[in-house]
């Protein structure tokens, strides 16, 4: 995509929000379509970020941005569709999955019911806890090298439930990519796919015969805040981009639970083989707490470890992200899942980041560093 383009996009969409009028969770403008009620929303944020590595040589301050998005949802009645785009994405990155990197969401959808929601497009892959968790809805500044493990974004076909078998009859729009909402009871995720080359552990095919398609597949059970569980498994063949190479096998264990007042803690596990096709398997932990503790100020950490085995070799190594996030301007004192999206509009987060061992994993980070990170949502 040109970059005129891109700055034309922009400019269109800034537009659009200046003409809108509702400013919760986006900026949303409704209209009467034949006997439809339609209603779209424009939404964003942008993550602008300040790292200093305390060991090694690269001691100097490096500024950047992890996200710059905005997109857009549409809702007709039982169809929906959205689009997402990251303009922090290289504009000369070649096509995969069918669909530039700078896209990260495109999907339509249709809902039956809260049991059956059908998504096709350029999707979240419904395999990893934490990494279908929103970027601007993380509890540290990065979501941890695990997020590589994951199968990313993937171009294809899923069929998904929410809030079944309890009756609890929560909000369930059809567009949820992971446990966004407390609700009560069982839900499931369904997903084919083409070759998932986004995830860092799965190379893009050399020729077109190597091509195969991605099967994943997610079961979890919610009681409100108390307890979200997910079990989650995938398997990406060929994923070395030859017809010899290793398939790409993940398997994927979460739970995320709100209790007390402002307390949180999350334990993700994840079991990989396969990565980029050869004989490299690795196993993760990843242990987070948070902890509000005034109506502005949370104190957060998250440690993950892991065990690799490359090529008979073994490895291990922890990385550990500790600090605090300052809510400069809460729109919520309620301390639930559902005020700290809220709250998460506007936010200031610093983590140092304690690095120890040499794991052999996707983007294990091996320098300490102190990071900070200011964000902006709408």
């Amino acid at each position: 995509m040109k970059k005129n383009t891109m700055i034309k996009l922009a400019t269109s969409a800034a537009a659009v929000l200046l003409a809108t009028t509702s400013a919760n969770a986006g900026y949303t403008m409704k209209q009467k379509v034949g006997d439809a009620d339609t209603k779209l929303t424009f939404f964003g944020f942008s993550q602008i970020n300040a790292e200093v590595e305390t060991q090694g040589a690269a001691n100097r301050l490096k500024m950047g941005a992890d996200r710059i998005r905005l997109g857009w949802k549409y809702v007709s009645g039982p169809v929906r569709g959205k689009v997402f785009l990251d303009f922090n994405q290289g504009t000369d990155d070649t096509e995969d999955v069918g669909a530039r990197r700078v896209i990260k969401d495109a999907f339509i959808a249709y809902k039956f019911n809260d049991a059956a929601v059908v998504k096709a497009g350029v999707i979240k892959t419904p395999v990893g806890m934490g990494f279908t968790i929103p970027g601007w809805n993380l509890d540290t500044i990065k979501r941890a090298f695990d997020k590589q493990l994951a199968f990313e974004r993937g171009n294809g076909i899923m069929i998904s439930g929410r809030d079944m078998g309890m009756g609890n009859d929560a909000k369930v729009n059809g567009l949820e990519m992971g446990h966004e909402r407390p609700m009560q009871g069982f839900g499931y995720d369904l997903m084919i796919a083409a070759q998932t080359t986004r995830s860092g552990a799965v190379l893009e095919s050399t020729g077109e015969g190597n091509r195969d398609n991605a099967y994943m597949a997610r079961v979890h059970y919610d009681r409100g805040e108390a307890l979200h569980l997910e079990v989650s498994a995938g398997t990406s063949p060929k994923a070395g981009g030859t017809d010899t190479s290793e398939d790409y096998n993940v398997l994927n264990v979460g739970l995320d639970s709100h209790f007390g007042e402002g307390k949180n803690v999350k334990a993700e596990y994840f079991s990989v083989s396969g990565v980029k096709g050869a004989k490299h398997d690795v196993d993760t932990l990843a242990l987070t707490y948070t902890q509000y503790v005034t109506p502005n100020l949370e104190l957060a950490i998250k440690t993950i470890s892991g065990e690799a085995t490359h090529n008979g070799v073994n490895t291990d190594g922890t990385n550990t992200y500790a600090g605090f996030n300052f809510y400069p301007n809460k729109v919520s004192t309620k301390m639930d899942r559902g005020a700290k999206r809220k709250n998460n509009q506007h936010v200031i987060k610093v983590n140092y980041l304690a690095t120890t061992g040499n794991l052999d994993s996707p983007s294990f980070k091996t320098n300490d560093a102190v990071l900070a990170m200011y964000q902006f949502k709408f």
